[in-house]
């Protein structure tokens, strides 16, 4: 199993890096598995509470449940994945089963800057993109997404997002193999990194294919 991270400032491609990939990768290879699925449950305290949680600090992630759902993929076994709800900034009852896969892609924030999480990655992958255009990114998915009005937006970008960025997202992009420039429109990066990837599960074939002719 090769478990791909692909991190990278709130706004910067991300997800359409990961869709990318999902579009060029042999079907039911590849399963997906958000950093946000795993923002802590707080259902103990009172929704305006929750709703100043500081989402881009690592303390807001349950990397130590990740983990272990990796290394129990890893072992051959499935996990119930969180569902997390940004309404209500609390976990659902539901969760989504996921199934061991020969890629698992981690998409977040913040995966490079927990060491426990960086040691269960093959590849770490930072998608890199201009402040401005992040920004930009960040008020049109939070007043469709999440129901915030520009000025909600706008605040929590320079009381916590900012701040936070350049705090613990921007520092853990030396520890990345691969930067993708220009988020999720270079399509070179994207190219190069999809590449390393078939190469792999090209060289994983080869080897079992080797090991079942010498049985």
């Amino acid at each position: 199993m090769l478990i791909v991270g692909i991190a990278g400032g709130t706004g910067s491609g991300k997800t359409t890096v990961v869709r990318k990939l999902m579009d060029n990768l042999p079907t039911g290879v590849v399963v997906v598995m958000p950093q946000d699925s795993y923002y802590k449950d707080n259902s103990d305290i009172p929704l305006k509470e929750r709703q100043k949680i500081n989402f881009d600090h690592p303390d807001s992630v349950e990397f130590t449940l990740l983990i272990d759902h990796l290394r129990q993929l890893r072992k051959g076994k499935s996990v119930e994945m969180p569902v997390y709800s940004y309404l209500t900034c609390i976990r659902a009852k539901e969760t989504i089963p996921i199934r061991p896969a020969k890629v698992v892609l981690i998409e977040g924030i913040l995966i490079l800057a927990d060491a426990g999480l960086r040691d269960m990655l093959d590849i770490k992958v930072f998608v890199d993109a201009d402040a401005d255009d992040r920004l930009g990114r960040v008020i049109q998915r939070d007043i469709v997404e999440r129901g915030r009005s520009v000025m909600k937006v706008l605040e929590r970008y320079h009381d916590t997002v900012k701040p936070s960025h350049l705090q613990f997202i921007e520092p853990s992009k030396r520890y990345a193999d691969i930067i993708i420039p220009g988020g999720g429109e270079n399509q070179v990066g994207i190219e190069v990194l999809i590449s390393i990837i078939e190469k792999h599960l090209k060289k994983k074939k080869t080897v079992k294919n080797a090991g079942n002719h010498k049985n």
